[in-house]
């Protein structure tokens, strides 16, 4: 059998059940048969149609000429001492993409990347200092699971599933991807592909506000929010989307969502950047503002993991310690992220392929930080000066 032609053929990839549904329905065939083809791809890793024995010949020869399966090329694959493994995968035009699996004694989670780059530009993280070139289709996004998956099935000899939870935590603003991340995201749900729980895939978003609320409505899963500050005006500096969607309006949303989510709680990530937002005074502001808005939160402190061009440093443990003991005490469940990965740039803020900083973001921050201090009425006049984006 001839391969398919990419040019004139489609990645099932692409398609989520529904989709995948309406075109067996413009190939003549029924629903039931999307569904065994679904299952196919998806539960036993399959991309050869001749293999796909319960399907009518008829069928496979209608998909020989009009469909693929089209998995991302590894460009490499590396394997941290903590079992952390990293994929990057080539995904065209001299674009790459990470993907990273983190194996737990109670679960296997994927950290699965959505954007070529990002747009968003957060100072603490090496995507940023990237720059953005592309998003990702859905079946590019889907294949980085699709591939792990069954990579892993193979590699530590398992019939039953490897992955049990997802975090769209890789390269790029999931939400500034909506189009094709929502399809991806209901395939990882389906029953008849990974069969995932809403409660296990989990968004990460830097706030785009709108989005949030699509999302809300559309396929409501486990969110966390990039915060990272506890008032604007340092925000606006570590995470410069902050200028369209401040803290408030961000939070704000954060309680429609929870209307909708699989948990009852959103994750806000806070990233500790040693003198920039770790001290007590921080955490202190940011009790305030949880219960300035009486949001149901649960905080996630995370060893900043150091790149060159970041200008910026971990903070010591000893604080990260005492500025959780601030939230604890206040009555805010936190946790402080164990660093996975980081001897192969596999953990948190460090993917980003072949970095180059079209940016200057560490020229900028170097000037930026020294002038913020913790109160944000001090830290504004500083604000509205810096050099935007």
């Amino acid at each position: 059998m001839l391969p398919a032609d990419p040019m004139t053929t489609a990645n099932l990839l692409d398609f989520d059940l529904e989709g995948l549904a309406a075109f067996c329905e413009r190939l003549g065939e029924k629903r039931f048969r999307a569904t065994q083809l679904f299952r196919w791809i998806h539960q036993r890793g399959a991309s050869d149609f001749s293999l796909m024995t319960d399907l009518a010949k008829s069928l496979r020869e209608k998909l020989a000429g009009t469909a693929r399966v089209e998995a991302l090329q590894v460009l490499t694959q590396n394997e941290s001492a903590d079992g952390t493994i990293k994929w990057l995968f080539d995904v065209g035009d001299g674009n790459a993409v990470e993907a990273v699996f983190i194996p737990e004694d109670d679960r296997g989670t994927l950290c699965v990347s959505s954007q070529a780059g990002c747009a968003v530009g957060c100072r603490f993280c090496s995507t940023g200092h990237q720059g953005f070139s592309r998003n990702l289709t859905t079946g590019e996004i889907v294949a980085q699971l699709w591939f792990a998956e069954h990579f892993l099935r193979r590699h530590l000899k398992r019939d039953e599933r490897v992955i049990s939870n997802v975090v769209m935590m890789g390269m790029g603003e999931p939400l500034q991807n909506y189009a094709a991340l929502v399809p991806a995201l209901r395939t990882m749900l389906d029953d008849n592909a990974y069969g995932l729980s809403r409660r296990r895939v989990t968004v990460s978003t830097s706030g785009v506000v709108p989005m949030i609320d699509r999302l809300g409505q559309d396929c409501p899963v486990a969110m966390a929010v990039s915060l990272h500050a506890p008032n604007d005006a340092l925000r606006n500096d570590l995470v410069p989307l902050n200028r369209k969607y401040p803290i408030a309006e961000l939070i704000e949303a954060c309680k429609r969502y929870l209307a909708h989510a699989p948990r009852d709680f959103i994750t806000f990530e806070y990233c500790m950047l040693d003198g920039v937002n770790d001290q007590p005074e921080h955490a202190r502001q940011l009790v305030e503002l949880v219960r300035k808005h009486g949001i149901s939160c649960k905080f996630n402190l995370i060893p900043f993991n150091p790149f060159p061009a970041s200008g910026l440093l971990r903070s010591p443990q000893a604080r990260v310690l005492a500025f959780a003991k601030v939230l604890s005490e206040a009555g805010l469940v936190t946790t402080v992220r164990k660093t996975r990965g980081d001897d192969i740039d596999a953990a948190c803020g460090q993917l980003a392929g072949d970095v180059k900083d079209r940016t200057r973001a560490a020229e900028r921050l170097a000037a930026r930080r020294r002038t913020i201090v913790l109160h944000p009425a001090r830290s504004h006049a500083a604000s509205t000066t810096a050099e935007e984006p």
